[in-house]
């Protein structure tokens, strides 16, 4: 069997000199790019999801009279939604397609948005916030792999990273209109970027990769000729990615342990791995509680957050620009390391105002670093692991391996945010001593152990790496 699978996998490693690639990208890919804004109206639903409680708190805690617990608990709860619709993205895009699932998804989304609308009490609320996180969890997994499954490998990196980019536009757009709109007329405009969705996927083509799997051969090429243009040869990457999944249907059909196979391995630790070094490293302690840190250093909470919310837009589109450019890992290094130096200049900040040692530098210090923190991770620790994630994972184990790192991602996300008041309480400046001390740990992980997949077909990646 080892023989049989070396034997099948040697043509795609030897043929490097990409002739079908660059005969295929002659033609201009402007459905590649259609059909990644169509995907990535679910990253911006994504942000709007996110966006939404911070701007209308005030708003809908007098309208309807609720506490502050009942409100957090409708702020926290798309959350566990999201955890839901992490683990059961993988398996419904595996068994309806790409196209599909977002179907599904944007249907939880609209429900949600209109519970939310029509609510006149908690629970309503609380519903309307499940369905949307469950939508939101189920994006973060579908969106990238659609995108990374339908782009040519020049373009793949930057495309995928445009899923960060629009997650982070909708949060600033949201948290922006909010302060205008009221709460009810906010949940309407939301499902804007649904209706784009649904619309948009009539006209745009499934994922070659995932006909290919499903054996819908006429299918696979119709949708890889559109995607590549009515005149490109498409020969050379439609025989590649078929060899590859006619030795992926020679393994047994991968079970939920299967994924700790030494075959798949290394793509589990990786992925999983950048889950992991992308959320324990502080972001959403950080995010959710900008304006307090802010605060809490002696600076204006509002204006802080308006520029953090312009800087990581900014910082997240040159991000997606460089990541085909410079590469992924080299992104993954910067970023990490300006995460350290971001940890360390609050840390500072806060040791000195705990201890009353020049007071006047405690604003500008941590200010520095958190804004610092807000770039480094928005050029790169933000979108490059969902970039290196939709790549790494050989199909068939793809929808598994898929749920189980965003599964891991959001649990992150939940229990970040959950322990950074509790943290702050223990000690200020200790918080961003320990984050800066994860970031150091990532850095090193990211050396170790993550490769550099710039420049390659999937195909190309997963042989190499589940060997």
């Amino acid at each position: 069997m080892a023989i049989k699978e070396e034997e099948t996998r040697e043509p795609l490693m030897a043929v490097e000199d990409g002739s079908g690639d660059h005969e295929s990208s002659r033609e201009h890919p402007w459905m590649v790019y259609f059909s990644t804004f169509v995907a990535v109206c679910g990253s911006y639903e994504f942000g709007t999801c996110a966006g939404y409680s911070s701007p209308t708190q005030t708003a809908i805690r007098e309208d309807l009279n609720l506490s502050l617990e009942e409100y957090s608990l409708f702020g926290s709860i798309l959350t566990f939604g999201a955890m839901i619709g992490a683990i059961t993205s993988g398996p419904i895009a595996d068994y309806i397609g790409r196209k599909g699932a977002m179907r599904v998804y944007t249907a939880f989304c609209v429900a949600g948005w209109l519970s939310i609308y029509f609510a006149q009490g908690a629970l309503a609320l609380d519903i309307g916030r499940l369905a949307t996180g469950y939508g939101m969890g189920a994006f973060s997994y579908v969106v990238p792999v659609f995108i990374a499954e339908i782009a040519p490998k020049n373009l793949r990196g930057s495309l995928t990273a445009a899923n960060q980019f629009m997650i982070c536009a909708g949060v600033s757009v949201s948290f922006i209109i909010g302060t205008v709109l009221t709460w009810r007329t906010l949940a309407l405009v939301d499902l804007v970027p649904c209706a784009v969705l649904i619309f948009g996927l009539f006209f745009i083509p499934e994922s070659p990769r995932w006909l290919a799997k499903t054996g819908r051969q006429k299918e696979f090429e119709a949708a890889l000729q559109k995607l590549r243009g009515k005149n490109a040869n498409i020969s050379h990457e439609a025989a590649e990615i078929q060899d590859y999944i006619t030795t992926l249907e020679q393994l047994p059909k991968a079970k939920l342990l299967d994924l700790f196979q030494r075959r798949y391995l290394r793509s589990v630790i990786i992925g999983i791995g950048l889950m992991v070094c992308q959320q324990f490293g502080g972001i959403n302690g950080v995010c959710f509680y900008t304006s307090s840190i802010f605060e809490s250093a002696g600076f204006s909470g509002s204006l802080g957050t308006i520029i953090y919310a312009i800087l990581q837009v900014v910082v997240t589109g040159l991000g997606a620009i460089a990541v085909d450019r410079v590469g992924r890992k080299p992104l993954l290094l910067v970023s990490g390391s300006g995460l350290v130096l971001g940890c360390v200049l609050p840390a500072i900040s806060f040791y000195l105002k705990v201890h009353d040692l020049s007071l006047q530098a405690v604003p500008i210090l941590a200010v520095t670093g958190i804004l610092v923190y807000i770039g480094a991770f928005s050029i790169g620790m933000g979108a490059v692991p969902w970039v290196v994630m939709s790549e790494i994972f050989p199909i068939n184990i793809k929808g598994q391996a898929g749920s189980l790192a965003t599964l891991v991602n959001w649990f992150g996300a939940w229990l970040c945010s959950y322990s950074f008041n509790f943290l702050m309480s223990w000690s200020s400046y200790g918080t961003f001593i320990l984050y800066a001390v994860i970031n150091t740990l990532a850095i090193l992980f990211i050396i170790v152990v993550v490769p550099e997949t710039k420049g390659k077909t999937l195909e190309q990646i997963q042989a190499a790496i589940n060997v």
